[in-house]
């Protein structure tokens, strides 16, 4: 691709030979000089520093007061002008306001191969704007030659004299020769451009890959919550099944559930169950990032966008591009951010901060709350529109008080997995201790689980798991404390007191709580909301109340 100066050395010989035997010594000893001019401007790898180099070196064997190259742009199909002798910025602008390159004979030249050569301005017909600026800056004679290599046409090298008939077809075998040399270093040129913006680019993309591989390494070194879904609840199975349903879909999904019920492993068996499998699961606690640097977090800055904006930073929906973005506590994004993640779940584009450019992705979102989104809607704290997107497929997990059965296996799952890790062997977990277990109810759900589990284990001497058993009733105390001073103390008391009978009684927790809600119910006269409804006796929301009468099948009585 490159020109080398033994190569142009044959090409100027050959050439010679070939068309101009009749050439007199004097022209020979032209075509050493333009030899010499090859070799100094082919090694040039920058345009604008071929341009500069061009005009000092043409003047040893051409005879010019003005020198311009048109090259043509292939993606455009147009000619854009750069005027090489001399250099100056507004002749420049003034070549370009007139149009050179489309009102001259650039673009015949070009497709024809042939030079066109105007001996007189002022007898020259059509073109005016070409004339006009002639006379306006003195030209009287041009020659304007094609700029073509073996590859490719690269557009045409025009020669502007204040003379009158600077040229002639008698030395058009020369000038040839000189566009000829000149085109060949202008294409090494332009190669080189092209290999520079190609590295660029290369670069660019090897950096946003060093950025996902990074994140993902971290996802890797990031422990998960638990490793695989654990229990046989009929609840769960419906959600799994649910889940099952949803995956091969692009739909958005939504899912409900409290502080620790495994949010975050429902969306992630979304990801695995999706044809995105093979692509980035990208996760995101809204809750946890400060309300000025979320939006930086979901679709990245610009270096200077703000102050401490000290590099470009790649946001989360980009990172996600072609893969599945997990929005945990989306209901804690701010409103004056949610337009705009509104509108990138619209239209899959969004710009940086700082930035103007549009970005275009394709991502699959599960976001996750355990708030009342639709409650926050009515009292306009979340916009409803953004709340309908996000909607599309709710799934509601149960919390682990309502999965009691699951309990036993959660606990062996922990048991062995924390065991493995600390080097220890546990082999029985006492009866005793798994009734504790399955009676407590579990405020902080799965997490909560883990957690004691894993403390147990550190603190098991032998083969027997060793819970302390007055942990869990201080625990259950400040949960019970915490739930009536937010709730209310009697209709908290009342239900813990209910739920603690039920299981006295041999009643499963599920349905305990059945009857103590069908209790309320009809001390109410079947009255759901109001300060005498069922919802107020029970300390909770109305619409919470309604979601559990439905899940657990109790209408009213015709």
């Amino acid at each position: 691709m490159l020109g080398r100066p033994r190569r142009l050395r044959n090409i100027v010989f050959a050439m010679t030979h070939a068309h101009c035997d009749g050439q007199s010594t004097a022209n020979r000893d032209q075509y050493q000089a333009l030899l010499a001019v090859s070799e100094a401007i082919v090694s040039h790898r920058d345009l604008e520093a071929l341009f500069r180099e061009l005009a000092g070196a043409l003047h040893k064997v051409v005879r010019f007061d003005y020198l311009m190259l048109i090259l043509h742009d292939s993606a455009t199909g147009s000619m854009r002008e750069h005027v090489l002798e001399p250099s100056d910025p507004p002749l420049l602008s003034s070549v370009q306001h007139a149009g050179l390159a489309d009102d001259s004979p650039s673009r015949m030249v070009w497709e024809t191969q042939e030079p066109y050569i105007i001996p007189n301005f002022a007898e020259l017909n059509g073109w005016p704007r070409l004339v006009e600026l002639a006379r306006s800056i003195g030209i009287q004679s041009s020659c304007e030659l094609p700029l073509t290599t073996a590859r490719r046409r690269l557009g045409t090298l025009v020669f502007s004299c204040k003379e009158l008939s600077a040229y002639d077809p008698a030395n058009a075998c020369f000038l040839k020769l000189v566009a000829n040399q000149v085109a060949v270093a202008v294409e090494n040129a332009l190669a080189f451009d092209e290999i520079e913006a190609l590295k660029d680019e290369l670069s660019k993309e090897n950096a946003d890959l060093e950025k996902e591989v990074a994140y993902l390494e971290e996802e890797v070194r990031t422990e998960h919550n638990f490793g695989e879904i654990i229990g046989k609840n009929p609840a769960l199975r419906e959600i799994l099944g649910k889940v099952q349903t949803v995956a091969p879909t692009e739909s958005t999904v939504l899912v409900y559930g409290e502080t620790g019920t495994g949010k975050e492993l429902i969306a992630r068996a979304l990801h695995e169950l999706s044809p995105r499998q093979g692509r980035t699961f990208v996760k995101l606690n809204c809750a946890a990032i400060p309300t000025g640097l979320l939006e930086s977090e979901l679709f990245g800055h610009e270096k200077g966008a703000f102050t401490g904006a000290i590099t470009q930073k790649v946001g989360r929906f980009e990172l996600a591009h072609r893969g599945t973005l997990f929005l945990d506590e989306v209901g804690d994004i701010p409103q004056e951010l949610q337009p705009k993640l509104l509108r990138v779940l619209q239209e899959q584009e969004f710009e940086r901060l700082g930035s103007i450019k549009t970005i275009k992705v394709d991502v699959r979102l599960v976001a996750a709350t355990n708030r009342d989104l639709a409650q926050m809607v009515a009292e306009n704290q979340f916009r409803s529109d953004l709340y309908y997107r996000l909607n599309v497929f709710p799934l509601m997990l149960p919390p682990l008080r309502e999965r009691a059965d699951d309990i036993p296996g959660l606990v062996r799952h922990f048991t062995q997995r924390f065991a493995r890790r600390m080097g220890r062997r546990i082999e029985t977990i006492p009866t005793a201790v798994m009734e504790a277990l399955v009676r407590y109810p579990w405020p902080g759900n799965v997490r909560e689980l883990q957690n004691v589990i894993e403390r147990a284990v550190i603190l098991s001497k032998g083969s027997s798991l060793e819970v302390a058993l007055s942990d869990l009733k201080v625990r259950a105390q400040r949960s019970e404390g915490a739930r009536a001073k937010s709730e209310g103390d009697g209709a908290v008391t009342s239900n813990h007191a209910s739920l603690n009978v039920g299981a006295a009684q041999g009643l499963t927790l599920a349905d305990a709580e059945r009857q103590h809600i069908l209790s309320a119910l009809r001390d109410s006269q079947w009255v759901v909301g109001g300060t005498k409804g069922a919802a107020a006796r029970l300390g909770m929301k109305r619409s919470t109340l309604v979601w559990k009468m439905k899940k657990l099948g109790l209408t009213r009585p015709e």
